[in-house]
């Protein structure tokens, strides 16, 4: 699935990283503690949280998630999506609960990819 498709499921809005529309992403990761986030890694995935703090995109950096929604209605801050734009990832919000957000990427195909070590 490519982030644009993603981005039509959830009903979500890019704040920055538009570019990257077209990147394929093989799963998603819902959670609002970026520790269960660490815990998953897999590659091409989606993070989708309800968390708004800078602690999200280094977590990204980290991990090289090139994608996150925020769920829930949350919306980044000017600084996160500048720090996101420096590090080449994508930025989307959602008014979708985190839930319901899931259930459709899911339905929708997006199952889990391969894991990866670090």
């Amino acid at each position: 699935m490519t982030v644009r498709e993603a981005k039509q499921i959830v009903e979500a809005q890019f704040y920055c990283g538009e570019e990257l529309a077209d990147v394929e992403v093989r799963c998603a990761c819902g959670a609002d503690l970026m520790s269960d986030v660490m815990a998953f890694v897999k590659d091409q995935v989606l993070l989708l949280t309800g968390l708004v703090n800078p602690q999200v995109i280094r977590t990204a950096e980290l991990l090289d998630i090139k994608v996150i929604v925020f769920v829930r209605g949350k919306h980044p801050s000017a600084d996160m999506v500048d720090m996101a734009k420096d590090l080449g990832i994508a930025l989307l919000s959602s008014k979708l609960s985190m839930y319901v957000a899931c259930g459709r990427l899911y339905e929708a195909g997006l199952r889990n990819g391969g894991t990866r070590t670090i």
